[in-house]
């Protein structure tokens, strides 16, 4: 049985850094790396846009949006 104490631990060593628009994904991870974190998980997220066509709108994909989860690097 785990306590909420050692939620709250586990919450504040992991972080969740977003790859930002015109930021390269090996720049994301020294970012991480500078910080003190090192990746434990990919996300990656779709972007949908509605696109109307001919009266009928359909939903495409326009982009993706990539997080990394990250732990504390503990020395």
């Amino acid at each position: 049985m785990v306590d909420k104490s050692g939620d709250a631990l586990e919450a504040m060593k992991k972080k969740r850094f977003t790859v930002a628009e015109g930021e390269t994904i090996v720049a994301c991870l020294a970012r991480m790396k500078q910080e003190g974190y090192r990746p434990i998980r990919r996300i990656e997220q779709p972007i949908f846009r509605e696109v109307e066509t001919n009266g009928e709108t359909m939903v495409e994909p326009c982009g993706r949006i990539i997080e990394f989860e990250g732990v504390r690097d503990e020395p």
